[in-house]
């Protein structure tokens, strides 16, 4: 039977035999789907014709008989599995069409790039802040009983004025190592004047210290207003650009402690605290600044008659207060009567007292540092050289009197 089907010509598929016997008698699942149903070419019914067609088709080319070339089978198998995958690649790429949806008041809408907002649930939102912000706060209160702190460090702002003189590099540097050692944040403004000089900005690239190098264009005849022009032009610089911290004073001659500025981060509104000073032309050091009851003020330190009808006996660099005093006076109920800035219309030595008075009204106001004020945190000494010409790009060509050469 087998050599007989190989030689059957086309023509007999779908007859049947003289006997009644179909001439595939091998029970294969092509021929099994092939002729399942008992369908014969002469129906009459179209739809028959089709579902004999539609099986004779896929018999075709799933199930191909076997040829005696071997590489010629293998070519089509590759080639209809080729056919097959790419007709379901297509498919697979072909958009589908977006079902109906059940609903008949909803319509079929295509792909849109506008942004609608959920609907607000002012009530569950504040609901869900007050439960975010006690479970901040009961991880900050454990955090601090167990003896992490999570709270931030206020930002510092020290105020330096310069200017050219022979002791000037060593000052900066001096000071510039100091600031260098306290925790960040901290901004140090540095105020030359009339320019800024190369000598000074390398100073402050090389201290590593986050710094702005300003200058002022004030012109003045008193040397003594100088550092009051100089320090206004820092003032002036962080209320526009309402820079938040603490404000400090601190003179590049003067000599500073690391405890001075930790105490200055717990300074409120105004902290203040007692200064050592050398006396001029006096072999005695004197103390100025406030005598406190715990951190409350309650009198002054002073030494110099002179200075005795001043409302507030604080050296410059005795004194911090809040930089948002300058820019925000709602906060503090402060009356919009003008900028606070130092004045250079009073006499020496009064500067600091007439600026204490725009920022506070009494010693209520003021917070003695550290706690008692019963420790000397800076000293101002008078050191300077006088009457000594300051070398240009701070070097010296010639620094020896006689130069011997060897013999």
């Amino acid at each position: 039977m087998a050599s007989i089907r190989r030689t059957l010509s086309p023509a007999y598929h779908g007859r049947s035999l003289p006997n009644g016997v179909s001439p595939f008698t091998v029970s294969s699942p092509s021929h099994k789907f092939l002729y399942s149903g008992n369908y014969s070419s002469s129906s009459s019914r179209p739809l028959d014709r089709f579902d004999v067609g539609f099986r004779r088709f896929f018999a075709r080319v799933l199930y191909q008989r076997q040829s005696r070339k071997g590489s010629q089978t293998w070519r089509r198998t590759i080639f209809r599995f080729l056919v097959c995958f790419l007709l379901g690649f297509l498919v697979g790429l072909t958009p589908m069409p977006f079902g109906e949806v059940e609903n008949s008041n909803a319509k079929r809408r295509d792909f849109s790039f506008e942004i609608k907002a959920n609907p607000v649930n002012v009530e569950q939102d504040l609901s869900n802040v007050v439960t975010q912000e006690k479970f901040v706060v009961e991880t900050v209160n454990l955090g601090v009983e167990n003896g992490f702190n999570f709270a931030p460090s206020k930002q510092l702002i020290v105020i330096t004025p310069t200017y050219n003189r022979p002791l000037q590099a060593y000052y900066l540097n001096r000071l510039g190592h100091v600031l260098r050692l306290v925790p960040p944040p901290l901004l140090w403004i540095v105020v030359e004047m009339n320019s800024a000089t190369m000598e000074t900005s390398e100073i402050l690239r090389k201290t590593g210290v986050m710094y702005r190098h300003l200058v002022c264009k004030k012109n003045g005849t008193n040397v003594k207003d100088r550092g009051v022009h100089q320090r206004n032009t820092a003032l002036e610089h962080i209320e526009h650009h309402k820079l938040d911290g603490i404000v400090y004073f601190a003179d590049d001659d003067n000599i500073y402690s690391l405890e001075l500025f930790e105490s200055l981060r717990k300074t409120s509104r105004f902290g203040t605290w007692p200064v050592a000073m050398l006396a001029h032309n006096k072999n005695k050091a004197i103390l100025e600044g406030p005598v406190c009851n715990g951190s409350q003020v309650v009198g002054w330190h002073t030494n110099e008659k002179s200075k005795r009808l001043r409302r507030f006996h604080v050296d410059m660099s005795g004194f911090a207060f809040n930089s948002t005093i300058l820019w925000d006076a709602k906060r503090w109920h402060r009356p919009m009567s003008g900028p606070i800035r130092q004045l250079d219309t009073v006499k020496e030595g009064f500067q600091e007292t007439t600026f204490i008075e725009q920022i506070v009204e009494d010693e209520s106001q003021m917070e003695g540092l550290p706690h008692g004020c019963s420790v000397i945190m800076n000293w101002h000494l008078h050191l300077e050289a006088r009457n000594f010409g300051h070398p240009k790009g701070w070097v010296l060509q010639k620094n020896l009197d006689v130069v011997i050469p060897f013999q």
